[in-house]
């Protein structure tokens, strides 16, 4: 026997035991077992090297410790909160709360996700006019600024958000600065050296142990936060890099939405950014500071939100949940934007039964895939929606990246999860679920707005696709369980 073929017998082995530690140990779900199952035998080789990358399933106990922790800054809240659930007593200010009393419980219990109806919020389409804003935030910060994202890049808008960083720092403001390894790849220590150098703190989610590479493509935090003063809050899908000014000519004008908000809902953004910080940090641990959550300023705004996250340390997929609750109470109709459609069959069956019970539901997703095979898995799903009666948009005015549901221009969700199992299950993700009919009619206007850029995708155009479209997607959708 040769080399290779020993190597070969030896990988098909070490396969076979990678099967069986996936049924007997980690008891994954069914669709997601198959798919390895059929990577693994069908594709030894390259299947043994994307189930070392992609499949492994972590051991919550080593690694997700940081959900223990108390929540700095709302345990008071939190325990007020779920007593008056537990007693029916819960004073909802807004009426659209309340007739959601349901899906706020939910996620009060589930998700230690506190309702606040102080809040003012601000909505950003447009990646020049957010960054605009949060440079201006920047400069007025007086104590603190805690930034988090999944993606920072060294081009000129990273550049500039860093100088203005470490000109806050010189000035004796407290700056904390957490990026994910993966997504900010090639990013260098030297990045941050001028910012250091000015007493500014930078921390790394979940590195890798080799210097160029990082083999761990799952459990990324994927999630954009920054808070000012304890004031002022963003979340939602903008990373840091040139592309999201719509300056990459390969993806154009970038849409997105992201949040500005300000109230007691910002406490429990800071409580989020903590415990991720604290989980990142081994010597620079946040501890609780009055300074860290001020009191809001009387009469910010009326807006009802929770900020609801989920990630693999969690015991249900919280954020998938909230969608399918509100999908459950819409009575006219669903509007989402969402650049990867790989719905699993509770959420996929929610859509349908709305769409069924005479629901309009409409659908956004971008002309062009950055990740080809989740957007041909994204058609066959596309395809199921269309057959159900929801109407298809495909985004052509450069690519839609916002994770964004309205539903009954009442209610909405606006964050950093996109509608996949990745999103669900294997990142560790942030949204703001809002009950405010004004927001939320501010978010279908824009809905619509883009409709007028956007194509209306049909069975008849899904029907006329390519011979070589239709085997690509049928393999992806086969593989979407672990996409």
């Amino acid at each position: 026997m040769n080399i290779v073929s020993i190597l070969l017998g030896f990988i098909i082995v070490l396969n076979i035991l990678f099967a069986i530690v996936m049924i007997f140990r980690e008891r994954r779900d069914a669709p997601s077992s198959w798919a390895w199952l059929l990577v693994l035998f069908f594709i030894p080789v390259l299947g043994f090297v994307l189930y070392l990358l992609f499949g492994q399933n972590l051991s919550r106990y080593h690694m997700f410790q940081w959900e223990d922790r108390k929540k700095l800054g709302i345990e008071k809240l939190l325990a007020t909160q779920l007593e008056e659930i537990r007693k029916n007593t819960f004073a909802f200010q807004s009426e659209t709360a309340k007739q959601h009393k349901q899906l706020i419980n939910m996620q009060v219990i589930n998700n230690d996700a506190v309702l606040t109806e102080d809040n003012s919020v601000d909505i950003f389409t447009d990646g020049n006019e957010k960054f605009a804003q949060l440079f201006k935030d920047i400069e007025e910060a007086t104590d603190h600024i805690h930034l988090q994202y999944y993606i920072l890049k060294n081009g000129e808008l990273g550049k500039k958000l860093i100088a203005a960083l470490t000109k806050k720092a010189a000035q004796g403001v407290k700056v904390r600065v957490l990026y994910d390894d993966l997504g900010s790849r090639g990013l260098r220590k030297s990045f941050f050296k001028e910012l250091r150098a000015a007493e500014g703190e930078v921390e790394v989610f979940f590195p890798s142990k080799l210097r160029w590479i990082n083999l761990r493509l799952n459990y990324r935090n994927h999630r954009k936060l920054v808070i000012i003063d304890g004031k002022t809050g963003y979340v939602g899908g903008f990373n840091v890099g040139d592309e999201y000014l719509g300056l990459d000519p390969s993806f154009g004008y970038w849409r997105d939405t992201h949040l500005r908000i300000q109230g007691t809902a910002v406490h429990a953004i800071q409580a989020r950014f903590i415990l991720d910080w604290n989980q990142a940090t081994e010597k620079r641990t946040i501890a609780y500071s009055q300074e860290l959550f001020p009191e809001p300023v009387i009469s910010v705004g009326n807006s009802s939100l929770q900020i609801v996250t989920s990630g693999p340390d969690s015991e249900w997929e919280q954020i998938k949940n909230g969608y399918i609750k509100m999908i459950s109470t819409a009575k006219k109709s669903v509007c989402i934007q969402t650049p990867y459609f790989i719905p699993d069959a509770s959420l996929l069956d929610a859509l349908k039964i709305a769409c069924l019970s005479g629901i309009e539901v409409q659908l956004m997703i971008p002309n062009k895939p950055d990740h080809p095979f989740v957007y041909w898995a994204t058609l066959s799903y596309v395809a199921e929606l269309l057959n159900s009666g929801a109407k298809v948009y495909i985004y052509d005015n450069g690519f839609i990246h916002a994770k964004m549901i309205v539903v009954d221009n009442e209610i909405a969700s606006v964050g950093t999860a996109n509608i996949d199992v990745r999103s669900f299950k294997l990142n560790f993700e942030v949204n703001a679920f809002i009950y405010d009919e004004n927001i939320a009619r501010k978010l279908s206007e824009e809905f619509q707005y883009d409709v007028m850029q956007s194509r209306e995708y049909t069975l008849e155009a899904y029907h006329q696709r390519s011979k070589a479209i239709r085997f690509k997607e049928s393999v992806s959708r086969l593989l979407s369980p672990i996409l």
